[in-house]
C-alpha cells in the first residue's frame, strides 16, 4: 500500500501519445489565421531532454513582437494538455508554449517531483522564450502539480507578466495527510503520520526532493505577479480550501474564480473567458485586424477539422458540441489509479456533407441537441475540447494506446454525430410539424440518413 502511494506521487501513470495524432497540426487554421506547431528540444539542468511545442503564427507581425504563454500541465499530463490554451489564447495574438516535464510524456526522467524539478525545467523554457526577438511578455498557466510549479518559479522570477493557478495545493505534507481521509485509510492519525514520514525519506532517496519544501504557503506573502486563481467547488482531492489559503497571503494583484465540477472537470466556458481577459490585460499583445476567412476556413479549423461553408453555424456548434462530450465523458475521471481511457483526439479529421437539405439540417439539430440533453451538457459552461485531467490528473487529451487504430475513436465521433439516439420516425414526424407550419409537408428526400465521411 505504501509502495503504491509512493508511486502515485511520483511516479505516476506517464501519458504515452503520438504527437502527430494528439497535438494540434503542424499546420493549421483558427478564426481564419493560419498558425503552426514548432517542436523542439531543451534540456534542463539534471541533462534530460524536454520535448516541447511552440504554438505561433505562420508570419509574424513586421516588427511586432508577440506575448507567449507557457502552459504547465499536471502530475500525469503531457503537451496535449495545452491543446484548449491554444484555442484560447492563439486568436488574442498570444502564442502558446508547452513542454512535457522531466519525468513526464515523452520527456526524458524517471520521476516527477510534483513542482520542485519541474521548477528548473520550467525556467529553460523561460530562458529559451526570452531569446527569442519576436517575444515579448511572458505569462504562466498552470494545473494542479503545474499551478505550484508556476508558484515556485514566480516567486524566483517577478519579470512574469501573469499567472493562472488551477487547483493548485498550498503544501505536500497537508494534502498527503488529507488523502488519507479522502481514500479512507483505516489507520490512526498516528499511524498515518508515521508512515507519510516514511514515505518522505523514500522519496528523498529515490526522487531527490523533499515534500516538506513543496509549500506554497511559504512563496505566496513573496509573489507579486499578478494571478488568476481557479478551483472546482466539489473538488474533494485537492479541496478549494488550498486556493483559498493561498489567495489569502498572496502580495500581488489577485483574483479567484470558483466553479462547479471536481478536479479533473472540464472548466466552464466562463473560466476560459476569463482566462483569456486576464492574459489579455496583463500581457498587452498587439491588435491586428482579422483576415477574411475563406468558404473552407470560416470557423474553428480543429486541427483540420473542416467544415462545409454550406453548413450553417449552429449545426456546427452542436457537432463540436457532440464530440466535446464523447471525449468527457470517456475519458474524465477522478479515479486515483486510473485505468485505460479512451477519446476524440484533437487530430481526427471530420466533414459534413455538403449536400444538407433544410430538413437534414433540422434532423442533425435534433440529434445533437438530444445527445446534449442525455449526456447532461450544458452548451454554456462546458470546454471547447479535452481539459486537463491527471491521475491527480491525467492528460485527457490522449485516448487508447498507439497499437490501436486511430479510426476506433474517429468511428465514435461519427456516430456521435450521424446516428439518431431515438426513433428516426419521431424525428421525421418533429421535421413535419415544423415544415406545416412554414411552407407545407416536409418532402420525402429529407428523412434519408445524413452521411458523413472522412477527408483523406
Amino acid at each position: 500500500m505504501i509502495d503504491q502511494f509512493i508511486n502515485f506521487v511520483i511516479r505516476p501513470p506517464r501519458a504515452e501519445y503520438n504527437p502527430n495524432q494528439y497535438l494540434w497540426e503542424t499546420d493549421f487554421t483558427l478564426a481564419g489565421k493560419s498558425y503552426k506547431r514548432q517542436d523542439l528540444e531543451l534540456t534542463n539542468r539534471r541533462g534530460h531532454r524536454l520535448r516541447c511545442s511552440h504554438y505561433v503564427p505562420s508570419s509574424f507581425p513586421k516588427d511586432t513582437p508577440l506575448p507567449c504563454v507557457i502552459y504547465c500541465h499536471g502530475n500525469s499530463g503531457c503537451r496535449a494538455d495545452a491543446n484548449e490554451a491554444v484555442i484560447i489564447l492563439l486568436p488574442s495574438n498570444i502564442t502558446v508554449f508547452t513542454l512535457d516535464f522531466s519525468g513526464s510524456g515523452l520527456s526524458d526522467g524517471e520521476f516527477v517531483s510534483l513542482g520542485w524539478h519541474e521548477r528548473d525545467d520550467l525556467r529553460v523554457a523561460v530562458s529559451y522564450l526570452r531569446s527569442i526577438q519576436y517575444i515579448s511578455a511572458i505569462g504562466l498557466w498552470g494545473r494542479s502539480m503545474g499551478a505550484v510549479t508556476c508558484m515556485l518559479y514566480g516567486a524566483e522570477d517577478p519579470s512574469i507578466a501573469g499567472m493562472v493557478l488551477d487547483s493548485a495545493f498550498s503544501n505536500l505534507y497537508d494534502l498527503m495527510l488529507e488523502l488519507a481521509d479522502v481514500y479512507k485509510i483505516r489507520a490512526p492519525k498516528f499511524t498515518v503520520r508515521m508512515a507519510v514520514q516514511y514515505m518522505r525519506r523514500i522519496i528523498i532517496r529515490k526522487a531527490k526532493f523533499d515534500i516538506m519544501d513543496l509549500n506554497c504557503l511559504q512563496v505566496a506573502p513573496k509573489s507579486f505577479i499578478p494571478a488568476l486563481f481557479g478551483h472546482a467547488n466539489e473538488d474533494k482531492f485537492i479541496q478549494p480550501r488550498h486556493s483559498n489559503l493561498i489567495f489569502k497571503l498572496y502580495a500581488g494583484d489577485k483574483n479567484i474564480i470558483k466553479f462547479d465540477g471536481d478536479h479533473n472537470s472540464s472548466r466552464p466556458q466562463f473560466y476560459y473567458d476569463s482566462v483569456s481577459i486576464f492574459f489579455h490585460n496583463v500581457m498587452h499583445p498587439p491588435q491586428s485586424t482579422p483576415s477574411c476567412p475563406t468558404k473552407d476556413d470560416k470557423y474553428f479549423d480543429l486541427a483540420n477539422m473542416k467544415i462545409s461553408g454550406s453548413v450553417e453555424e449552429n449545426l456546427l456548434y452542436e457537432i463540436i458540441a457532440t464530440l466535446r462530450s464523447v471525449g468527457a465523458d470517456s475519458a474524465s475521471s477522478s479515479s486515483i489509479f486510473p485505468g485505460a481511457l479512451t477519446s476524440v483526439s484533437a487530430s481526427e479529421h471530420i466533414s459534413v456533407n455538403d449536400d444538407l437539405t433544410k430538413g437534414d439540417r433540422l434532423a442533425v439539430n435534433d440529434i445533437a441537441q438530444l445527445q446534449d440533453n442525455d449526456n447532461g451538457v450544458n452548451m454554456e459552461c462546458c470546454s471547447l475540447t479535452s481539459s486537463t485531467r491527471e491521475s491527480w490528473g491525467r492528460c485527457s487529451s490522449l485516448g487508447g494506446s498507439d497499437d490501436e487504430p486511430a479510426k476506433n475513436s474517429h468511428q465514435t465521433a461519427l456516430n456521435a454525430i450521424a446516428t439518431p439516439r431515438r426513433n428516426p420516425l419521431q424525428i421525421h414526424k418533429s421535421q413535419q410539424r415544423r415544415e406545416e407550419k412554414g411552407k407545407g409537408k416536409i418532402s420525402s428526400k429529407h428523412s434519408q440518413p445524413i452521411e458523413a465521411r472522412e477527408i483523406r
